[in-house]
């Protein structure tokens, strides 16, 4: 009896040890190339594709003025009939924050997430339009440090 039990234990971690083993394989398969690093410019310019971006009516960007944690700023945005949305932040190391999608069957086109600062930046939401239109809306955060200012 003794026998069988230490089979089935040598049996069991085995198999659990080569169930592992594809997820593994696979998620080193699907993990991207690295790219250069690009710049703000870059990623509206991609997320445009190749239409003309205007900054006007559109796009609400709501955002605080002052942000006393940099770690979670509250960002929304309100674009009735876009398809796609662009988050960006100029001054953080990636600027591409978030790239949202909304399918014909969404019932409004605005979102609400919070979002981590590096340091006093532009913050950038571009709506990608049914029409092709592309419109940016712009605001401007002060990253405080233990809302002290600095």
């Amino acid at each position: 009896m003794n026998s069988q039990r230490r089979t089935m234990l040598v049996a069991g971690a085995a198999g659990i040890a080569l169930a592992g083993l594809p997820l593994r394989v696979l998620a080193q398969a699907a993990a991207p190339a690295a790219q250069p690093e690009m710049t703000t410019d870059q990623w509206v310019a991609e997320f445009a594709g190749g239409a003309e971006v205007t900054d006007g009516d559109g796009v609400t960007l709501t955002a605080p003025e002052i942000a006393e944690n940099g770690n979670t700023v509250p960002i929304s945005v309100d674009a009735p009939g876009a398809t796609e949305i662009l988050l960006v932040a100029s001054g953080n190391p990636v600027p591409g924050v978030a790239k949202f999608t909304f399918g014909p069957l969404a019932g409004n086109q605005a979102l609400s997430t919070r979002v981590r600062l590096a340091k006093t930046q532009d913050v950038m939401a571009i709506a990608k339009f049914a029409d092709g239109k592309v419109v940016r809306a712009k605001s401007n955060v002060k990253v405080t440090i233990g809302g002290c200012g600095g």
